[in-house]
């Protein structure tokens, strides 16, 4: 299966602004959301939920009137699960370049119409940044176990 990037673009607007001025987190939150269903329904052919979002790091603010640009692929895929690796750019509407502003790990799992679990094809790196993105995706999966083991007693 091809694993090319879902791309969406779009100029942010005036009802996404926070109170500081810029881009509400809540608002890159959705767009990461919206961006990673489509990488995640298109690679399963199915219906997917969001199980976990993780190592949201926002580096930089977007300004309103930016090009927002959000970028998602498949790093790594479970029976049912998929890993998807998104990064969010903005850039001045005078500017060429975009720069990186928020990355972010978000799992998927496809579903069928009753809401259970569903198969998902595999997916096999096949360049050395592909193997190095599922090894992160693998330790970012470890990292969480040990989290929800020391959560146990609090829940």
């Amino acid at each position: 299966m091809d694993n090319k990037p879902i791309t969406f673009q779009f100029i942010s607007e005036p009802t996404d602004v926070n109170f500081g001025g810029n881009v509400h987190g809540g608002s890159v939150m959705k767009w990461i959301d919206q961006v990673g269903y489509a990488c995640a329904s298109n690679w399963s052919s199915s219906y997917c939920v969001t199980v976990y979002v993780g190592g949201i790091r926002f580096y930089q603010p977007i300004k309103i009137g930016e090009i927002v640009k959000l970028e998602s692929h498949v790093i790594y895929t479970g029976t049912s699960s998929m890993h998807i690796a998104i990064d969010v750019y903005s850039r001045n509407i005078k500017e060429k370049t975009f720069e990186k502003k928020t990355h972010c790990i978000i799992v998927f799992v496809a579903v069928d119409e009753k809401g259970k679990s569903v198969q998902v094809p595999k997916w096999t790196p096949t360049t050395e940044q592909e193997k190095q993105m599922q090894e992160y995706a693998i330790k970012l999966m470890n990292l969480r176990r040990d989290i929800e083991d020391e959560m146990k007693p609090f829940l």
